[in-house]
């Protein structure tokens, strides 16, 4: 059975009629519309194309390896790995294949392939493994990295380039394919008896899988609608028909006849026209060339027509985004001072899980890095045998080694971006082991580490993220210079500490322990040399700050400390971060690690606005937001009003967004098939306190597929280039709170207006693909 055609564009997959004079348009749509579809073969129609079903390391996919997993417990246990014939999805038994279910995961959820003993588990427990024969899996979201070894180095080379080459061609994949592809999967999962049919009961399981609870008459009838052979089965063209007619778009057929007129077909200008009304000063030529791109129909592009179909391409594909594409680039200016810059920070970052039991591990700096963090913790104690640890004082966190820290940030550091990474350290070792931490850095790494005033640059002024590419800057205490009056014990405190000492009830053993630093702690000269941009003192106040500003010191601040700076003398605090950095942190008392609302620290000019990484929510979901608009390279530049207050900024504007339509969300149980949800969007803007506001659609009953809300919710912006618009979908209940199903979050100055596709995420910030939101946006000027 045919399973994985490309249901919205099947039309253009067909063969071409013999070569005819010019047609009119209507001909063309005529022609398009009767065609017949050429089969597929299942394989080539989902993720592999034909020429990677010829290649060699995916046929040795195909057949399968025996593979070892290797875990923290429990001796490595042989399994079968077999790459399933959708090309996207993994499965993996025991060698015998007894009772126990078997086990999956799909090539979209890779994040990466690293070869070798290139993980924290495999450097701990795969020594008996020899290096060639071990690869990971890192995953996308949550998911815990999966450390394989193969019984050649031949096996695993062809799974780590088979792998990889599968990643490349789903990288490429548009949009119609990613739905043409989850389509394939839904109809296998749902054809039981595996005989290429489709009952009517099989029918109405897939519906159901895929969030639509039909009317049992109206469902019959579209399957014998499509039943031409009158057998109560559905297989090859009948069921393409089901589906194409499941996969209709009504609202993009309405606005494509509202450009196209009687004759159902664009032409070059009328393409241009609709590119216009999308706030896009497009021409003729612009539009030839998306006809060119988009349209699959030959005749049709010969012509610069386009057909319902390519119209739906365009719209599916980057183009039709609402984020500006230009904005997946650093489009941003680079050579202003740190201090200008949001600077994308986490909290606790050796964390996986909760700061009082969870796990520390290096795959959490490489997992903030990837994610373009550029400003990692390190919490730094005393270790055995000479060797500084890292991990939660006072917790029962585990405990990883500062050297294998180091190693996975000189690693990993400059992969996802190539702006300064900032090491912030908080120092509880003693004199000898601090000077350990100093030469480990030295020696890891080199010519990395910054240890000295730019040359050419006033050393009293901060550098630009331009100037400072490829570098890493240690942010700790320094040793007063010698001409300087000596600083008292407790100003070598981590600020960070003394934030703490105020706020957490203390016993007496944590008292002794805080004691004895005082006594016996001052900065190893060999680390205070470290510092040069990001020295680390207590907070001076405001009055003293503004008039004397240090650029090169930075003060640590708990999130209530900063919200009473705020509350107390907003404006001053700005003023303030316009010349040196400032770092918020959560409160110390957060047992679960939750975060706060970055948005507020922002609006105060706060650059390294912490948070738990590993901790998902909408402040997260923020934060990602934040640092979407330029090329996630973890830097954003602030608004002109918070580099030199009070610059003017964007005027205000009013914000309409027309909810229209939804596509294929997720089902929130697997477990229960008769779960369907009933969705809800909700937008929110988030900026200066005026601004925040949310509204929201009413509730579909149960219709996950293709919901239509056709709402417009209006939003008035006082400072547009400071505000997150961030788009919720949930599923409504009347007896217990909503349930979230996914959203996507961008600044508003990456908003890009007209008639756009939202591409959701998951609450570990994975793709949701292909769901999607059908949005139209406008923006007026006040």
């Amino acid at each position: 059975m045919r399973r994985g055609v490309h249901m919205q564009v099947c039309i253009q997959m067909c063969a071409e009629p013999p070569h005819t004079p010019t047609q009119h348009p209507q001909n063309i749509l005529r022609a398009s519309s009767t065609s017949q579809c050429s089969p597929v073969p299942p394989v080539a129609a989902g993720l592999l194309p034909t020429g990677l079903t010829e290649d060699e390391d995916i046929q040795r996919m195909l057949r399968g390896s025996l593979l070892r997993k290797i875990k923290s417990r429990g001796s490595p246990r042989e399994r079968l790995f077999r790459l399933q014939e959708d090309g996207a999805t993994v499965c993996f038994e025991g060698r015998f294949r007894r009772a126990r279910a078997q086990r999956s995961f799909s090539v979209m959820h890779i994040e990466g392939v690293r070869e070798g003993h290139q993980s924290e588990g495999l450097r701990k427990h795969g020594a008996a493994f020899p290096a060639p024969h071990c690869f990971t899996l890192t995953f996308k979201g949550k998911r815990k990295n999966l450390d394989l070894a193969a019984r050649s180095e031949e096996d695993a080379r062809h799974w780590v380039q088979g792998l990889t080459k599968l990643m490349g061609r789903l990288q490429a994949m548009s949009q119609p394919e990613k739905l043409d592809h989850w389509i394939h999967g839904v109809l296998q999962r749902a054809d039981r008896n595996k005989d290429n049919k489709m009952s009517f009961q099989e029918v109405k399981s897939m519906l159901r899988m895929i969030n639509i609870d039909m009317n049992d008459v109206y469902a019959y009838k579209l399957f014998k609608d499509c039943d031409c052979s009158g057998d109560e089965r559905l297989e090859g063209r009948e069921l393409e028909e089901f589906c194409r007619r499941l996969l209709r778009r009504p609202e993009l057929e309405e606005v494509f006849g509202h450009y196209s007129g009687e004759d159902r077909v664009l032409s070059a200008e009328e393409l241009r026209d609709f590119l216009r009304d999308q706030g896009e000063d497009a021409s003729l030529r612009q539009a030839r060339a998306i006809i060119r791109s988009y349209e699959l129909n030959e005749k049709a592009r010969q012509q610069d027509f386009m057909t319902l179909d390519g119209f739906m391409m365009y719209l599916l594909s980057a183009a039709g985004d609402i984020l500006n594409q230009e904005h997946t680039k650093v489009h941003q200016d680079m050579s202003q001072p740190l201090c200008h810059y949001f600077i994308s920070s986490s909290h606790n970052t050796y964390l996986t899980h909760h700061q009082i039991g969870g796990t520390s591990s290096t795959e959490a700096y490489v997992r903030a890095l990837a994610a373009g963090c550029r400003c990692v913790e390190l919490d730094c104690w005393e270790g055995a045998h000479g060797e500084p640890v890292v991990y939660h004082g006072h917790a029962l966190t585990s405990k990883i080694l500062f050297r294998d820290v180091i190693e996975s940030i000189r690693d990993y550091a400059f992969k996802q971006s190539p702006y300064p990474v900032i090491l912030s350290l908080e120092n509880h070792c003693g004199l000898e082991q601090q000077v350990t931490m100093a030469r480990h850095m030295r020696s890891i790494l080199g010519d990395m580490l910054l240890t000295e005033p730019l040359e050419g640059q006033d050393p009293h002024d901060l550098p630009s993220p331009e100037q400072l590419k490829g570098k890493i800057l240690v942010k700790g205490k320094k040793l007063p210079e010698p001409w300087h009056e000596p600083q008292d014990v407790t100003s070598l405190l981590d600020p960070e500490e003394e934030e703490e000492e105020e706020e957490e009830e203390e016993d007496e053993e944590k008292l002794k322990e805080r004691n004895r630093r005082r006594d016996a702690s001052e900065v190893a000269a060999a680390l205070s040399a470290m510092v040069v941009y990001c020295q680390a003192v207590p907070f001076p106040g405001l009055a003293h700050a503004l008039r004397h500003p240090r650029p090169c010191e930075i003060s640590s601040f708990s999130e209530r400390k900063a919200r009473k700076l705020i509350r107390e003398a907003g404006p001053a605090l700005v003023q303030y971060n316009t010349r040196q950095l400032s770092r918020v942190y959560p409160l110390g008392l957060k047992m679960n690690s939750s975060n706060y609302n970055p948005q507020e620290m922002w609006n105060a000019g706060c650059q390294l606005v912490a948070l738990n990484f590993q901790t998902p929510g909408y402040e997260m979901d923020l934060n990602t937001g934040r640092f979407l608009g330029n090329g996630g390279c973890g830097y954003v530049l602030k608004p002109p009003c918070l580099r030199s207050p009070p610059g003017d900024g964007p005027g205000r504007l009013v914000l309409h967004v027309r909810v229209i339509t939804a596509q294929q969300l997720p089902k929130l149980s697997k477990d229960k098939a008769s779960s369907i949800v009933d969705p809800f969007v909700r937008v929110e803007v988030h900026g200066v306190a005026a601004d925040c506001s949310k509204q929201q659609t009413h509730h579909k009953l149960n219709n996950g597929f293709n919901p239509r809300w056709d709402e417009t919710l209006s939003f008035e912006l006082q400072a547009p280039d400071l505000a997150l618009l961030r788009f919720v979908v949930e599923d409504h209940d009347s007896t217990s709170c909503n349930d979230f199903v996914g959203q996507f979050t961008l600044p508003m100055g990456s908003l890009r207006e007209g008639y756009r596709h939202i591409h959701l995420l998951s609450k570990d910030g994975t793709s949701l693909s292909p769901a999607t939101l059908f949005v139209h946006v406008r923006c007026k000027s006040l």
